[in-house]
């Protein structure tokens, strides 16, 4: 699935990722290929990232804290997510 984080000052990441684990307002929850669609609200929390590979743009590598060569986090404050298409779209403070 393509994953796209944005945040009002860049695009942060946009790649084809195996799941992303998302802090929403209920608690965490994951996001897999094919995913049924959804939209929620994200409060602060960590965005986990897996992937096969990865490929930043320099700009925005520092907002990313590696966990091993598949997994990466990102901080959020809060943000909204909608999942459509196998397309995942963030949108991020």
């Amino acid at each position: 699935m393509i994953l796209e984080i944005v945040s009002p000052e860049a695009k942060l990441f946009k790649g084809e990722v195996t799941s992303v684990t998302l802090p929403g307002v209920d608690g965490s929850f994951q996001i897999l290929n094919h995913h049924a669609a959804i939209v929620s609200i994200l409060k602060e929390g960590n965005i986990k990232i897996i992937a096969a590979s990865f490929d930043f743009n320099k700009e925005t590598i520092d907002n990313f804290v590696r966990i091993n060569d598949q997994t990466y986090t990102l901080k959020i404050n809060s943000g909204t997510i909608e999942m459509k298409d196998n397309k995942v779209i963030v949108l991020a403070d």
